[in-house]
């Protein structure tokens, strides 16, 4: 078995990707986006962010004038030689950050996040719409 270097003239399926990542990642931001899926369920929208590797200690979420806010850093490790030379590294590091505009409807005091097997899940409540009563008005 031989290895085929990623930048090798037989790696077909690097030709397309390689050009597509070299714009995308060519922009003025220096920070990588997460994945995420956004749910919305009966009382709540539910945010699910994909963060493999990052640890709990190094997650932030904030909510600041109707925006939330995510951030998460993974840092990367240095070399050791001992372990062997390393052929190919894929798996980014740096500063991740995601925001999103939150709708008039959700209440943001009540925002609640858990983070599990490198998944971040957020539970953004719907405000309770309140009910307008009828109010008879007495004539003078």
């Amino acid at each position: 078995m031989s290895l085929i270097s990623r930048n090798n003239l037989f790696d077909f399926d690097g030709f397309f990707s390689d050009s597509f990542q070299a714009q995308a990642h060519s922009g003025a931001s220096a920070f990588l986006a997460p994945r995420v899926d956004i749910q919305e369920q009966g009382d709540h929208y539910e945010i699910t962010a994909e963060l493999p590797g990052i640890d709990r200690d190094d997650i932030q979420v904030h909510v600041k004038e109707g925006v939330l806010t995510l951030e998460a850093e993974r840092v990367k490790k240095v070399d050791d030689e001992s372990k062997g030379k390393i052929i190919r590294q894929e798996r980014a590091s740096g500063k991740y950050r995601r925001s999103f505009k939150l709708g008039e409807n959700v209440q943001e005091s009540d925002i609640e996040a858990s983070f599990k097997d490198g998944v971040l899940t957020l539970q953004a409540p719907k405000q309770v719409e309140k009910v307008k009563e009828r109010r008879r008005i007495d004539v003078h």
